[in-house]
């Protein structure tokens, strides 16, 4: 089946070797590398995904840091799962950190997914920590 959150399949290659994926290429967002890395997991008997996946924009007219921040905050906001205002966000050359605390997995789990479609975002680092509040 096609994934069409990954419109250029072919611009990434894969090697499988022993169970470990090896995906490498470039692609036009950070959700569509997140997309791949996905995939290749669902396949049977994937043990390792190796993720070598470039993300480079496409769109010469680029967000800056402050942009995709706002609209991080804003695609946050927007998800009944997220505690929103738990949640800080910092964005660096593109890379996005979320940190603060949350009750549940889901929750830090969504927010990265949320944050993974926001145009602009090449990475995330997702320092979010579950405990009980």
């Amino acid at each position: 089946d096609k994934d069409s959150r990954l419109p250029h399949p072919s611009e990434v290659a894969v090697l499988v070797e022993d169970g470990v994926v090896t995906l490498r290429g470039t692609v036009g967002s950070f959700g569509q590398r997140l997309a791949a890395v996905r995939d290749a997991r669902k396949v049977p008997g994937v043990d390792y995904v190796d993720d070598q996946i470039e993300v480079r924009f496409l769109d010469p007219d680029t967000r800056s840091d402050a942009e995709v921040q706002g609209f991080a905050l804003q695609a946050l906001a927007s998800d009944p799962d997220v505690p929103a205002e738990l949640i800080h966000v910092k964005v660096t050359d593109g890379v996005v950190t979320l940190s603060g605390e949350v009750s549940y997995q889901f929750q830090s789990d969504a927010a990265y997914n949320d944050v993974a479609d926001v145009f602009g975002v090449i990475g995330i680092t997702n320092d979010i920590r579950v405990v009980n509040l």
